[in-house]
């Protein structure tokens, strides 16, 4: 009765989140941060951990070893334009980025950012919810038991108060680490 794709809609939703706020830098160098890159490989748009090795040589800097010299300049171009307000230097085979130090001011923007990706994700399970809810009314409407979909209904407001908490508990830990010096 949809509960399946309510729950396949909120974990799609959890999972968006996830990767959105990986890529919220900390101030910390991690490969994920560069996740969703797409560096133009020959006229095709492919991720970037499919043209380069991507690494850390210590906590504060990536390092991007292009399996192909050629693609150090489309790489570096790649990383300008998904605007992660990082600054790619290449010396012809490798190409470094120094994650900056995030000010006070920055980490509270970022932790502002984190909690806006959070409130869209839980407009994503509300959606389910809706969903959810509006198929078990209409089956009720065409003969299934009035109880058994108070039940499913209550299942489903279940569900979507556990995935809020989720949802909260995945921002907390950002902002946490964000305010971390």
């Amino acid at each position: 009765m949809h509960m399946d794709e309510a729950k396949e809609s909120m974990d799609k939703a959890i999972e968006h989140l996830q990767n959105e706020l990986v890529k919220i830098s900390t101030g910390k160098a991690s490969p994920r941060m560069l996740d969703g890159v797409m560096v133009d490989y020959y006229g095709s748009p492919t991720p970037l951990n499919q043209v380069a090795n991507v690494g850390t040589s210590d906590s504060k800097t990536l390092t991007i070893k292009p399996w192909e010299k050629a693609m150090v300049a489309p790489i570096e171009k790649a990383i300008f334009e998904a605007n992660l307000g990082l600054t790619p230097q290449n010396d012809g085979e490798l190409i470094r980025i120094n994650i900056p130090l995030l000010t006070e001011e920055r980490r509270i923007e970022l932790a502002k950012n984190a909690k806006k990706l959070g409130e869209d994700s839980k407009l994503g399970v509300r959606s389910a919810r809706r969903e959810a809810m509006d198929a078990i009314k209409k089956a009720v409407k065409e003969g299934y038991p009035e109880d058994s979909g108070k039940d499913k209904e209550d299942e489903v407001q279940d569900m979507t108060d556990s995935y809020n908490q989720k949802i909260d508990k995945l921002v907390e830990a950002k902002e946490k680490n964000l305010m971390e010096i």
